[in-house]
């Protein structure tokens, strides 16, 4: 009773905190600087200065302004438009037709920013218009924009798996093999949903007229290619153990710069901006990863995470009745939070349920990705669904509405890789094996 009574007051003083505007970060200090005061002997002032730092000075970390600064970057190049030109002439003959181009241009550049929002927001500037013009059904162009706009959470160099990572104190070169598989599935989804729509809607789906030789295509996707290339280059280099996360991230920034420059958009103002995006964005996460440290030992001095992985041990719940239970949990949580907050908020108390219950910590990283991807469109407070909402000015619901069939979709993906966890863990074992 007073571990219920003790997990209450926590969360309603956590929510509290956020409800009244006050900073995610300092929200998790807050509440672990309560724990400690009111449920430890523990001296609060000395664990959170040690612990900050740690979490701060983490060498792994080092990744994350790489690769946020390798997005930011490609984003000031003309990458929506070249990913439309270059993309169209090879979809043109699908089912579907322009519409696959929301969804391989987010796959495409979810790779490269790592950013959900950034992914629906940069891709649907120019598909959103180009498709409208041309006659393609609305509430489908932008229900697969949505769907789509989440792989930048899951398909590798992804944000939140180096936050996992780091959280979870697990391999980051094996959680983003890991995610390469369930990222490809889930984007093989949309597309075979796409076309099936498409198939039983022809008078939704206007026809393509793209006709263009092999060598005409290669043409026209003659500056979507390096950049395909700076990703395949930088996924390789970890896969094949000739760089790890960090010098793989700056082999990427390198590749950014090179490229940028050679087509012209590297200039003094774009390289100060996209160096400045970096740094608020890297500050921003490494200020919340230091809060959610502390919050994650003060957990550990109060007892809280290991009492209620020994309470959930008791109740006998098989891994699949866990599973079930925290799914509905994340999804409700992600609601309210963005998927960042979601996984450092969630990582001290969760994490030793999942390992009692012998479920493998990489692939329940994967996991976490892709339900907290299926919150980023979850009503009422779905991250995404305001993204499209400023980018096309329709009512949050009729968004919403428009995503929901690529939100079940992503329920089927969760329930695939809890089938067949081999989608997530087969990659990095054969890497591991292979060096």
């Amino acid at each position: 009773m007073e571990l219920i009574t003790e997990s209450i007051l926590l969360v309603v003083l956590l929510f509290f905190f956020l409800g009244a505007g006050l900073w995610v970060a300092m929200s998790l200090a807050g509440i672990g600087l309560i724990a400690i005061l009111l449920f430890s002997s523990a001296p609060p002032g000395l664990i959170m200065a040690t612990t900050i730092w740690g979490n701060s000075a983490s060498w792994t970390l080092t990744a994350l302004p790489l690769f946020v600064w390798m997005g930011e970057i490609l984003f000031r190049t003309k990458l929506s438009e070249d990913m439309f030109q270059g993309l169209a002439p090879w979809v043109a003959k699908l089912p579907g037709s322009l519409l696959h181009v929301n969804i391989l241009g987010c796959a495409v550049f979810a790779a490269v920013s790592g950013s959900s929002a950034a992914t629906a927001m940069t891709v649907g500037k120019m598909s959103v218009p180009e498709l409208a013009g041309r006659g393609y059904d609305e509430r489908m162009s932008i229900g697969s924009l949505a769907g789509s706009g989440t792989l930048g959470l899951l398909i590798p160099p992804s944000i939140i798996l180096i936050v996992y990572g780091v959280s979870a104190e697990v391999s980051i070169v094996r959680l983003f093999l890991a995610g390469v598989l369930p990222g490809i599935v889930l984007a093989a989804l949309f597309m075979g949903y796409t076309a099936i729509w498409a198939l039983l809607n022809p008078s939704k789906t206007p026809t393509a007229h793209i006709v263009m030789s092999f060598r005409e295509k290669i043409w026209a996707s003659r500056r979507l290619i390096p950049i395909l290339m700076i990703i395949v280059f930088v996924i390789g280099s970890i896969y094949f153990g000739w760089a790890t996360a960090t010098e793989a991230a700056a082999i990427g920034v390198l590749g950014a710069l090179l490229l940028s420059w050679l087509t012209g958009s590297l200039n003094w103002p774009t390289f100060l901006d996209s160096l400045m995006g970096a740094t608020r964005t890297s500050c921003m996460i490494a200020f919340i990863l230091a809060g959610a440290g502390f919050l994650s030992v003060a957990m550990g001095f109060t007892g809280l995470p290991r009492t209620m992985a020994e309470f959930i041990n008791e109740m006998n719940l098989s891994p699949y009745l866990l599973l079930a239970a925290l799914t509905v949990f994340f999804v409700v949580l992600g609601c309210f939070l963005d998927g960042i907050s979601v996984v450092v908020l969630t990582t001290s108390v969760i994490l030793p349920m999942v390992e009692a219950a012998g479920i493998d910590l990489i692939w329940f990283g994967v996991y976490v990705v892709l339900v907290v991807e299926m919150s980023q469109i979850t009503p009422p407070v779905g991250f995404n669904l305001f993204v499209l909402q400023g980018l096309t000015g329709r009512n949050i619901l009729y968004i919403a509405w428009a995503a929901f069939p690529f939100f079940l979709l992503m329920v089927l993906a969760v329930g695939i890789l809890i089938a067949v966890p081999e989608l997530a863990t087969w990659l990095p074992q054969a890497a591991t094996a292979r060096n």
